[in-house]
């Protein structure tokens, strides 16, 4: 993992009065039992908050405040967050470029990126072939899950995309999509997306805790869905 360290100056939740979760809800005209729903569903943690102040707390047994938990592809809405900053600051001139015009290797022949405007990535409507089918052992997220599981390259994985459809044309959930976007953050940065977000997000935003982001074996960052949070 790279390390994103806890802000110096943490901004937890203010605390007010603790009030406890009621017994039991009405679902489908049925009277229902909050705790066992709660079993149910693996909830890891459920927070209430009342006018931006903490009331209520509540973390599977096998949880707790200060444990680390995978934000799967919430971390795509972080390293677009991200992206925008370095457009705020000039690192990237524009979401109409290419993202080959700072991601070379993407645009190899045959390469699904090859000429795509970022704002296509952005929006994941890259045209690139791709299936997120997880119940699927021959889909596209498998291989790619399985390029990161051997120590491979998710770099090189990207760039093994074909196109399927023009750019621009169809909106696809596409977890390389975000992966390309990570390239082309370290590309205009120059740094790792751990080092970048750590000072444009985490420490800004008051994370009390370190953040981890889970790397391949090259040491590039699985954006698409590697950042583990408290």
């Amino acid at each position: 993992t790279a390390v994103m360290t806890a802000s110096p100056d943490p901004q937890p939740f203010a605390q007010a009065a603790p009030m406890a979760l009621p017994d039991s809800y009405v679902f489908e005209a049925k009277t229902r039992d909050v705790a066992a729903f709660l079993t149910e569903t693996e909830t890891m943690a459920l927070l209430v908050l009342k006018d931006g102040k903490m009331r209520h707390e509540h973390y599977a047994p096998w949880g707790g405040p200060d444990t680390h938990w995978i934000s799967m592809s919430v971390a795509k809405s972080f390293v677009s967050a991200a992206i925008g900053i370095a457009v705020d600051e000039g690192l990237i001139a524009s979401i109409e470029q290419p993202i080959t015009d700072y991601v070379p290797e993407l645009g190899v022949a045959g390469s699904a990126y090859a000429g795509v405007r970022i704002k296509d990535i952005l929006q994941m409507s890259s045209g690139a072939g791709w299936n997120e089918d997880y119940s699927d052992p021959e889909s596209d997220i498998a291989r790619l899950g399985g390029a990161l599981a051997t120590g491979g390259s998710l770099n090189a994985f990207a760039a093994t995309l074909t196109r399927a459809r023009p750019p621009g044309s169809y909106n696809l959930y596409n977890s390389t999509d975000t992966q390309a976007l990570g390239m082309l953050l370290v590309a205009a940065t120059g740094r790792t997306i751990a080092d970048y977000m750590q000072e444009k997000l985490w420490h800004p935003l008051g994370m009390e805790n370190d953040g981890m982001w889970i790397v391949d074996g090259e040491g590039m960052e699985m954006a698409f869905g590697g950042l583990n949070a408290t």
